[in-house]
């Protein structure tokens, strides 16, 4: 029998383990560093408190789960917020940039290389962010977090169709606008 401490260990570990590529995902979708961080912790503590006792093999792909389902709350708050300040006449605030993505990374020796990898990054994310939400979660899902169609349909309560749809637009959206600005 598994102790509490191992299995606080494992869940430790698996958190730790996606919590940077699911916040890059959340923030891929909003846009926003605040809003994409409270939605990661928000999935996060639904996850521990609803399914940490479930099978390890299953974790990735509940979390997912959860994690989309805030992202799509997100959304429809965010609807309803424009809504009402349109109606009240006031613009609705934009969230300023995290200080911390302006400090130069240290560990890169070569500024010619970080230059030229932050470009391309940049594009990237600029891409990524450019196509619509379904076709966003569909490639993330599969490609950064290697998840197969079935889970990935699983995650994004469509079908199996659906995602060989929204993955396929998406990269072909992708490889269009990548090969453009490398052309």
């Amino acid at each position: 029998m598994e102790s509490t401490l191992d299995s606080r260990e494992r869940l430790n570990r698996f958190l730790t383990e996606v919590e940077r590529r699911a916040f890059q995902m959340a923030k891929f979708a909003t846009g926003h560093y605040d809003d994409a961080l409270d939605l990661v912790q928000e999935a996060m503590l639904r996850f521990v408190r609803h399914y940490s006792g479930r099978p390890r093999n299953e974790w990735n792909v509940l979390f997912y789960r959860i994690l989309r389902s805030r992202i799509t709350d997100w959304y429809r708050r965010a609807f309803v917020r424009r809504k009402i300040l349109a109606w009240l006449g006031r613009p609705e605030n934009e969230n300023p940039e995290d200080p911390l993505e302006s400090l130069p990374d240290t560990g890169n020796l070569n500024p010619s290389e970080h230059v030229l990898g932050q470009e391309e990054r940049g594009y990237l994310e600029k891409a990524i962010r450019g196509l619509p939400l379904r076709q966003q979660q569909a490639f993330l899902l599969r490609a950064w977090e290697g998840m197969d169609v079935k889970q990935t349909a699983f995650v994004m309560k469509c079908s199996e169709g659906s995602v060989k749809t929204h993955y396929s637009r998406a990269v072909h959206t992708l490889r269009g606008l990548l090969e453009g600005t490398y052309s």
